[in-house]
């Protein structure tokens, strides 16, 4: 049977790629970017406790409502912002999904989304099956900042939307207030819409401050923020996160999200709902993070890569002038087959294949893991 690809350029993915290159050749893989610590027990305990209890049946479409109130008392905390778990909050299976659902609620035919790459490799595909064009901006290497004055160039009478992610992956880049402010300024005036991932905003380093978009209220009014629960406690394969926006756009996210996944599993968001209330759980995050980014970042003084600032995220950056003159995806396949590490090649995050010869580890990992690898890694 024939059928017309939506997505005729796309095959499979470096992460799909690398991990089974990774099982092929028993590499210990820093590529995905997954946990391999436990996750809290007191959480397994609470769901596997919400199944017992019962709370085995569809949840509402916008989600539990606990939950919702759990997350809104939360952002509240932290942003000093208030929102209203009725109207501007949904559970969603993952921050993947709110994201891909956020741009379908948005776009038509012939507009224009502004992306900054190195990007999520999700984010190009979800604009493009919606019709629209992603107008790619690379951020400065090696810093990985954004040039303003590139993006106030790039917008047209068809720009739909920006998209932001802060702590950013794959570069583990943070946005700064002066970011805040050239967004603020550039959007002013415009309809413009800002779809802000930050799955990764308690992963961050060394004093920073997550500028989260539910900070400014005259950007969230344009806004859908994405966030993911699986990056918060670990739990990545839980696939369960939430959207915030105010309640117009909300009204028409959830007019998708009704016919496409409708509700989350209710066991989870009944466990969350409770677990959200202790602060210390998600206020911990980025400095047990920080330790095993510090770590690595000790490990590997002795090797011959030369490794990139991370802020935040699961992630850290690396070069390998002083190894090799090969093309990132070439070197990275080479040192998992001949030392035993797996990363990504951060090409795969343009969608022209830019190659600055950097690859990606993820130090998400326990401290054993993160000394195995380096251990190979100073050989190479």
């Amino acid at each position: 049977m024939r059928i017309v690809s939506k997505l005729p350029a796309v095959g499979t993915s470096i992460f799909t790629t690398m991990s089974a290159l990774a099982l092929e050749h028993k590499a210990i893989n820093l590529g995905q970017g997954f946990p391999d610590f436990p996750m809290s027990e007191e959480l397994i305990g609470l769901v596997t406790k919400a199944m017992h209890d019962q709370y085995n049946q569809y949840a509402p479409m916008a989600g539990w409502l606990q939950l919702r109130e759990a997350i809104s008392e939360k952002i509240s905390f932290l942003y000093q912002t208030p929102v209203n778990p009725d109207t501007d909050i949904t559970i969603t299976p993952g921050g993947t999904y709110a994201l891909y659902t956020a741009f379908t609620t948005i776009l038509q035919p012939g507009d224009e989304v502004i992306v900054f790459e190195p990007a999520y490799d999700s984010y190009i595909p979800a604009i493009e099956l919606n019709g629209a064009k992603a107008v790619r901006l690379s951020l400065v290497h090696p810093e990985y900042a954004i040039d303003w004055q590139q993006v106030k160039s790039a917008i047209t009478p068809k720009t739909r939307a920006i998209l932001i992610n802060t702590p950013h992956n794959p570069t583990g880049a943070v946005w700064s207030e002066e970011d805040i402010a050239s967004l603020r300024s550039l959007v002013e005036g415009t309809d413009i819409i800002i779809i802000s991932d930050e799955v990764y905003e308690h992963l961050i380093f060394d004093g920073r401050r997550h500028c989260s978009i539910l900070r400014y209220p005259d950007l969230f009014s344009r806004s859908f923020v994405c966030f993911s629960f699986g990056k918060v406690y670990n739990c990545t394969g839980w696939k369960l996160g939430y959207v915030v926006s105010p309640p117009n756009l909300m009204q028409e996210f959830r007019k998708i999200h009704q016919y496409n996944c409708f509700s989350c599993p209710t066991p989870v968001q009944v466990a969350l709902s409770s677990f959200l209330h202790r602060r210390e759980a998600y206020l911990q995050l980025g400095q047990d993070m920080q330790t095993r980014r510090d770590a690595f970042i000790t490990l590997m003084k002795e090797s011959r890569f030369d490794l990139l600032p991370s802020y935040g995220s699961y992630f850290i950056l690396a070069t390998y002038d002083r190894i090799s003159q090969e093309g990132d995806n070439d070197f990275a396949i080479r040192i998992t087959r001949e030392a035993g590490v797996t990363p990504i090649p951060v090409s795969a995050f343009y969608a022209d294949g830019k190659d600055n010869k950097v690859i990606r580890f993820c130090f998400a990992k326990k401290l054993e893991t993160l000394e195995q690898a380096a251990s190979r890694l100073r050989a190479v």
